[in-house]
């Protein structure tokens, strides 16, 4: 009994020193550096694309022969995988963008 008190009251002692001695982490992001390219249905990308990622992001997708294809995959992957909350009006105005575009 006193090796299992004396174990948390150890145990509660280090916590509290580690805490205190913890220094708070700050960081800066890196600039954005890349935007959106103008074009029709700019705010609706905007809108919804930027809330989980940046410009860069869609910058660094390969070219691709097949693009309206290959940008539907992709929004309906945000959608169904990653849960993008995009709107069934807005998945075409997006994908015609994307595939215009990029």
């Amino acid at each position: 009994m006193q090796r299992t008190a004396l174990l948390a009251i150890s145990l509660a002692v280090a916590a509290l020193v580690g805490s205190a001695l913890a220094a708070p982490v700050n960081y800066k992001t890196p600039d954005e550096v890349a935007a959106f390219k103008p074009g029709p249905n700019l705010e609706i990308v905007q809108g919804n694309c930027s809330a989980c990622h940046s410009a860069d992001y869609i910058n660094t997708q390969p070219p691709m022969k097949d693009r309206k294809g290959f940008w539907q995959a992709e929004v309906t992957k945000m959608i169904k995988v990653y849960g993008a909350p995009i709107d069934d009006a807005d998945v075409g105005k997006i994908v015609d963008y994307l595939a215009a575009t990029y």
